[in-house]
């Protein structure tokens, strides 16, 4: 992966217990090591709360390493490892131990989502990238998953919210795949407004604080449009930039930032 600024990542720690590596970082009562596992379910949610009824803050992929500290009544408390989302999984869809894996889903209509890992090229009905082949143009990949409904805290080619689409996107050209808007609105280099491209993201960021969803993403597709997944729209879509930046403003976002990665 290209290191392009990105944020740190959350960090796996209450004020009861946390990871051992953080021990002598951060205070807690207990610190134990981590298990790690993998996800052997196409997609799982990643939620809030121990309660599966609470918040979907995330998703993992096939394949995908989730490293668990705690579990308790069927789930599990943990970190994933390709975007560093903290929160709590089903325990029944994880796995033990992790794999190496040797190929990439490069399709959206396979019986995998897009990016999910794996380790059998020879497994049936995927199309598939060996690890560190990638896609070239994240735009290309975002404008395969136009119709793909919209769903706060997907980020899979079956429903996929704003920061989802981009991540995804991203993760599919082995460019960094921060997974919040406002991690995103710190990737590569800030753009003016004017210079805007193909390729380059346009966040608007939460004025509000404190709640789990920090802006919206989008992705440039030219200088006067952009694919985004949106609520309004209820799927990923193509929509002038003026029309998307009146709506965040009115809706109380920030001015959109545009940031360059590629």
């Amino acid at each position: 992966m290209t290191d392009l600024s990105v944020p740190a990542r959350p960090l796996l720690a209450r004020h009861d217990l946390a990871a051992l590596a953080l021990e002598g970082l951060v205070r807690a009562d207990r610190y134990r090591a981590t298990t790690a596992m993998r996800l052997r379910a196409p997609v799982a949610d990643i939620h809030a709360e121990a309660d599966a009824a609470s918040e979907r803050i995330d998703q993992l992929l096939f394949g995908e390493a989730f490293d668990v500290l705690e579990h308790r009544d069927g789930r599990a408390w943990g970190q994933a490892r390709r975007d560093g989302v903290v929160g709590w999984v089903d325990l029944t869809v994880l796995a033990p131990g992790t794999l190496r894996p040797t190929h990439s889903v490069s399709a959206v209509d396979a019986d995998l989502p897009l990016n999910a890992l794996v380790t059998d090229p020879s497994e049936p009905d995927l199309r598939l990238r060996p690890i560190g082949d990638f896609e070239r143009d994240p735009v290309t990949v975002a404008q395969r998953l136009i119709g793909t409904p919209h769903a706060l805290g997907a980020r899979s080619s079956i429903a996929t919210d704003c920061s989802g689409l981009v991540q995804q996107a991203l993760l599919a050209c082995g460019l960094s795949g921060a997974r919040r808007a406002h991690e995103q609105a710190q990737l590569g280099h800030a753009v003016d407004r004017d210079d805007a491209r193909r390729g380059d993201l346009v966040i608007w960021l939460s004025r509000v604080e404190g709640q789990s969803w920090t802006g919206h993403s989008a992705i440039m597709l030219d200088e006067a449009t952009l694919i985004h997944a949106t609520g309004f729209h209820g799927a990923v879509v193509v929509e002038a930039l003026a029309a998307a930046d009146a709506r965040c403003l009115s809706d109380g976002f920030a001015p959109a930032v545009f940031r360059r990665v590629v």
